[in-house]
């Protein structure tokens, strides 16, 4: 066998490309992981869910000291953020866990081949400065996302930024434009409040994180009122302007009612687009729809061309662009490759959560999702401040759980404080298709914010005990 030989070659080395790669080495195969980066990780590790997070359990704790100070007593101040210091810490956490990443994939027997890769064949990938690597078994094609905007606003990257720009900031604004209120866009206002900015949002669809229930929506709009956070929904960009160290958009209303807004920044978050342009993969046969990767066979993430299967954010809905999704995906590539069992994801049973202050976490239907596929439902929605948990940490929010009448739980809804911690539970209950009367048998430690989850389920099986 050559040295650039493999049974498996892997392009790009984020979660859905290396949790495919630590599979397939743990089932014995020999495994290649190309990264063009100088470090292993992707979006999630490097510029997304793992920086984002240490900034906003920053903003915790600066909220923190605010509600010591205005609720229990606690003679605190903040008297100001060394931002240089919190970005620091932030990057220590990232090293530390690339670091970790790359131990454990060298410990493996993984190769990591460091340089730009493009496809030349179902089993080749031309790596920049290394040569051609080939895979004698299957190729994975793993590549992500990267930032995207709307047809007709530049991104300068000084005013007009994008989520990557936001993370290399070495300061905080004072005040900020979001544009769209999905997982993002919601998170970085929610920081950047937590930090003393001025903060609107702007998001052309009806709500807050709009592709979660409606109820939560509105629950997380009244909790980002009583933030001092503007939120302008149902609301679309048509300008926007840099002059005199600001930016300036101007936005219409579903009315037609057109306004201004200025601030020192304008985050772009409006999604994030496949990385597949201009790396062979069509050249080989492969699929594309709008830059996403199509899958011949979902039960194996197969593409047209056998044994090249893609991973992650490349693919395009039902796949979530959520790491967690993308680690199953990888187990399930490696599995299918392997000639082993792998059971189909079923992408309704994915939690799905935000980090902003409320937190948001869902798993499977909304209200309107299961009415839509002919479900006659019944609804409970039971407020976390009903519970004594709720009430200390002072964040309101609910559980909202939707179940078919006379059958299965078809989805959990929450909103609040440490909800995406909840929603490990939520995701059994969805998965193991549990009937209400099956999880109101189950008793929830006291005091706990779990309680709202139990007896949000007690309600719906006859057995109401704290609700109103």
């Amino acid at each position: 066998m050559a040295s650039n030989s493999y049974d498996v070659a892997i392009l790009g080395s984020g979660t859905g490309g290396y949790s495919a790669a630590l599979r397939a080495s743990g089932l014995g195969l020999k495994v290649a992981l190309v990264e063009k980066d100088d470090r292993c990780g992707g979006t999630c590790l490097l510029r997304g869910c793992i920086p984002t997070k240490a900034l906003l359990h920053a903003a915790e704790l600066t909220d923190g000291v605010h509600e010591a100070a205005e609720r229990w007593g606690i003679k605190a101040t903040v008297e100001s953020v060394d931002y240089s210091a919190t970005v620091a810490n932030r990057e220590d956490i990232v090293t530390k866990n690339v670091k970790g990443l790359e131990g454990h994939l060298k410990k493996d027997g993984i190769a990591i081949v460091r340089g730009k890769g493009r496809v030349t064949g179902p089993r080749a990938v031309q790596v920049e400065g290394v040569g051609e690597v080939t895979a004698t078994r299957a190729m994975v094609l793993a590549t992500g996302s990267q930032p995207r905007s709307i047809p007709g606003l530049e991104i300068d990257g000084e005013r007009v930024i994008n989520s990557d720009h936001a993370l290399k900031l070495d300061y905080l604004p004072k005040s900020v434009i979001v544009l769209g209120a999905g997982a993002v866009g919601v998170e970085f206002a929610s920081f950047w409040r937590s930090m003393g900015a001025e903060v609107t949002v702007v998001e052309v669809l009806p709500g807050l994180v709009p592709l979660e229930d409606a109820d939560i929506q509105r629950e997380l709009a009244r909790a980002f009122k009583k933030r001092g956070i503007t939120s302008m929904v149902d609301t679309r960009l048509e300008d926007a302007k840099v002059a005199d160290e600001q930016v300036t958009v101007t936005v219409k209303d579903a009315k037609g009612k057109t306004s201004e807004v200025s601030a020192e920044l304008l985050l772009v978050a409006t999604g994030r687009g496949p990385i597949t342009a201009d790396l062979g993969y069509e050249d080989i046969g492969v699929k594309l729809d709008r830059g996403f990767v199509v899958p011949k066979r979902w039960e194996t993430l197969e593409t047209d061309v056998e044994g090249v299967y893609a991973v992650g954010d490349i693919l395009p809905p039902p796949s979530l662009a959520l790491a967690h999704a993308s680690f199953a995906e990888g187990f399930l590539i490696a599995e299918t490759i392997a000639g082993q069992p792998s059971p189909p994801i079923d992408y309704a049973g994915v939690p799905r959560v935000t980090f902003s202050t409320p937190e948001v976490a869902s798993v499977g239907l909304t209200e309107a999702q299961a009415k839509e596929q002919g479900h006659d439902v019944v609804v409970n929605k039971f407020p976390f401040n009903a519970t004594a948990k709720g009430l200390i940490h002072g964040q309101g929010g609910m559980v909202k759980v939707v179940a078919a009448k006379d059958g299965p739980v078809l989805g959990i809804h929450l909103v609040g404080a440490r909800v995406t911690d909840l929603v490990a539970e939520a995701m059994l209950i969805y998965n193991w298709e549990a009937l209400p009367v099956d999880v109101a048998q189950f008793i929830h430690p006291h005091p706990t914010l779990s309680e709202a989850v139990g007896e949000a389920h007690l309600t719906l099986a006859g057995r109401r005990f704290h609700q109103l």
